[in-house]
């Protein structure tokens, strides 16, 4: 996997993707969860303060997931993403356990750049809701409309997960965050468990993105996420993981260009095609750009 000859190339890699980044305008009451140790992100992020910051790492596109769980969310970003051509996709929210599912899924498919759903799952009180039967029967549509579906979830519901991925085997998945280890404790051993079990079932992708919030805001050191990355990459392999920002979230750790340093000294080792697929190629695979 690794080729200790083969540095880091950007003009090797055809096209980049940030397969994970947000905008949104800020509401103190809707967005509760940017607390005031977050205060440097209180504030509106929007397409025209992320496209310089793309321009000036070299990336061609980028995916936009959803904050808010509400469909005024959908609207919210499509509309970015039909007047700003960077915007490759959009991971939208739907509600899965209405009974009137497949009519909403059925509306969105027919916007082009609507790729997938999310659901914030790591803040819910039942941490299995994703085995609910009514959410299992959300799931359980997307594959007809070939939309694809974001895991957001702490590690203690890494065994829920698994659970949901193997009873879909032909739905697309994607874990976001690394399923956020609490990298700043250097909490490993557990959530490594779980990283790897998932791994196994081959319709489940997982993003290398959200690392900075979880290690120390103030103290990270240059290898902290390392050993984070090692678990995903051996688990995963170098064709179902891609690169993701979490921008502007980040922002409460490290700017844009550190966190994509981290990801960039950490694959510089590793081969052109292998850079390749990270870089840019997952993504545009996984969310069909």
């Amino acid at each position: 996997m690794n080729d200790s000859s083969t540095s880091f190339q950007p003009s090797q890699i055809s096209q980049r993707i940030d397969a994970h980044q947000h905008f949104w305008k800020f509401d103190p009451v809707r967005d509760s969860w940017i607390n005031s140790e977050m205060s440097v992100i209180q504030r509106d992020f929007l397409p025209q303060d992320l496209q310089p910051l793309l321009k000036a790492n070299k990336v061609d596109g980028s995916i936009v997931v959803q904050c808010d769980q509400s469909e005024s969310e959908n609207e919210f970003q499509l509309n970015h993403a039909a007047h700003f051509d960077f915007i490759k996709g959009v991971v939208g929210w739907v509600d899965l356990q209405s009974a009137a599912v497949e009519d909403r899924l059925a509306f969105y498919h027919s916007f082009n750049k609507m790729k997938g759903f999310r659901h914030i799952l790591q803040g819910e009180p039942d941490r299995a809701m994703m085995l609910r039967p009514a959410f299992k029967n959300g799931i359980s549509k997307l594959q007809k409309f070939g939309f694809t579906y974001d895991i957001l979830i702490f590690p203690d519901q890494l065994d829920y997960a698994r659970e949901l991925v193997a009873a879909f085997p032909y739905q697309k998945f994607v874990i976001d965050h690394i399923a956020k280890p609490t990298i700043k404790a250097k909490s490993i051993v557990e959530w490594k468990k779980g990283i790897e079990a998932l791994a196994e079932y081959p319709n489940l992708y997982c993003k290398i993105s959200g690392m900075v919030t979880e290690a120390d805001w103030k103290n990270r050191g240059k290898e902290d996420c390392n050993p984070y990355m090692d678990v995903v990459v051996e688990s995963f392999g170098t064709n179902r993981i891609m690169f993701g920002s979490d921008w502007p979230v980040c922002l409460v750790a490290a700017s844009y260009q550190q966190t994509m340093e981290i990801v960039m000294n950490y694959f510089s080792s590793f081969t052109a095609s292998e850079q390749q697929h990270f870089f840019g190629l997952n993504a545009i695979e996984f969310y069909n750009l």
